[in-house]
């Protein structure tokens, strides 16, 4: 039995049973569970309903549960699709610009298909491999969207996109095999792969070359890409969005055509949609000694390279040319970083750090660092933190020495703890 005669075992209606009854079910309790179930039914279903049941249960992170019970994956699509706050914002950029149609190439198993479909836009959702388009197609029919959603198995170099008024572009950015059939990094056609992640842009599948002619034929136009993917590739006709989602950074995207500022760069951190954006960057930020207040930038606001926005912002510095930590005299609040009061400054020496956190009685030490090999699971272990306050310690450099930061967390504008890596 090939994949896709399993995965229409669970579309029946024993299969579609079953997998409700398993969807509180405890996978350290499998084997029980296994024998109980293969005692009624076949055990190629029993098989394929706990393998989905299990993939259910790790989507809830990215879906939340009222969705992810009712959807169906692939182990790829668990971890390569795109978790549906992120996919609900990129949506709703799609429906602002009166957008009718998109053609979501590359589409997995059909989570930005299925944002698109519920801000009320009809998808023309394509990928070439025959068991991710089968589980697009039954994801879009188990949310009712299936009106909205057509599903085709196709290799995406062949689609006309030229009927839609929009293009959404995910290429494959791992190497690896799928389903038992290879599927080479730099083949074209929209195959989701698996296995290392690729870091040249033109070995993903299709590559982004191929991907940003197709983008830059339509109206308008979305490319999905990875995070860490060099300034220096993104196309000049391009604006570029940086994405984080409850601190951490998730995506990259490449917009394309109606309302699009060409060489623009944005950061948005979701829940809150703030949104940092600049046409133009600035200089390189000054570089001066530590303030009373430090300021860690989010993510998406690194990745963006937009560190120099900030320090502009609260009328700060660096602490060192090439770490990402800002400081300045009087505090500044905002949604785009975490900010730290700093109450110490040492050099890096345990035995200090030691004998000041004795005296401060601190307990709880949040430990973390920028430009410091030193792995914060050691600090603890040689400090040996007791007591009933708190505090946090940054290993980091300040004009290039080796230092620590002593200090404690200001509440942040969002409501949101800051974030401990």
């Amino acid at each position: 039995m090939n994949d896709l005669d399993t995965f229409s075992l669970l579309l029946a209606d024993e299969g579609r049973a079953l997998l409700a009854s398993l969807r509180e079910y405890d996978p350290s309790q499998e084997l029980a569970v296994a024998t109980r179930l293969r005692r009624e039914h076949d055990a190629g279903l029993v098989s394929a309903a706990l393998g989905q049941a299990r993939l259910r249960q790790r989507a809830v992170a990215k879906f939340g549960a009222a969705d992810a019970h009712r959807m169906f994956f692939t182990p790829n699509g668990v971890e390569q699709s795109t978790r549906a706050s992120v996919a609900t914002h990129r949506a709703k950029a799609f429906a602002a610009r009166g957008v009718r149609g998109v053609a979501d190439l590359c589409c997995g198993i059909g989570g930005d298909a299925l944002a698109l479909a519920r801000a009320g836009i009809p998808v023309l959702a394509v990928d070439r491999d025959p068991l991710t388009a089968a589980v697009a197609r039954a994801n879009a029919e188990a949310l009712g969207l299936a009106d909205l959603i057509e599903v085709r198995c196709a290799d995406v170099t062949d689609i006309d996109t030229a009927p839609y008024d929009a293009v959404f572009v995910d290429p494959a950015r791992r190497g690896g095999r799928q389903g038992g059939a290879a599927h080479s990094a730099s083949a074209r056609g929209g195959g989701r792969a698996t296995g290392g992640r690729i870091f040249d842009p033109e070995a993903y599948s299709p590559p982004l070359s191929w991907a940003v002619t197709t983008a830059l034929a339509a109206p308008f136009a979305a490319l999905k890409i990875a995070p860490g993917i060099p300034h220096e590739a993104i196309p000049p006709q391009a604006e570029a969005e940086w994405i984080s989602d409850g601190g951490d950074v998730k995506e990259a995207v490449l917009w394309f055509g109606t309302g699009v500022t060409p060489g623009a760069v944005r950061a948005t951190l979701l829940p809150a949609a703030a949104d940092l954006w600049t046409a133009a960057p600035l200089d390189a930020p000054p570089v001066g000694p530590v303030g009373r207040y430090l300021y860690e930038p989010d993510g998406a606001v690194i990745r963006a390279h937009l560190v120099a926005e900030i320090v502009d912002r609260c009328g700060g510095r660096l602490i060192d040319e090439t770490i990402a930590y800002v400081t300045s005299d009087e505090e500044y609040v905002s949604p785009y970083t975490s900010a730290y009061e700093i109450t110490d400054q040492l050099p890096f020496n345990l035995k200090k750090l030691k004998a000041l956190l004795r005296e401060r009685e601190v307990g709880v030490l949040t430990v973390k660092k920028r430009g410091s090999a030193v792995e914060p699971e050691e600090i603890r272990r040689r400090v040996k933190p007791a007591g009933p306050n708190s505090a946090t310690v940054f290993l980091t450099r300040v004009a290039g020495a080796p230092t620590m930061l002593v200090g404690h967390p200001l509440p942040h504008p969002t409501g949101a703890p800051p974030r401990t890596p």
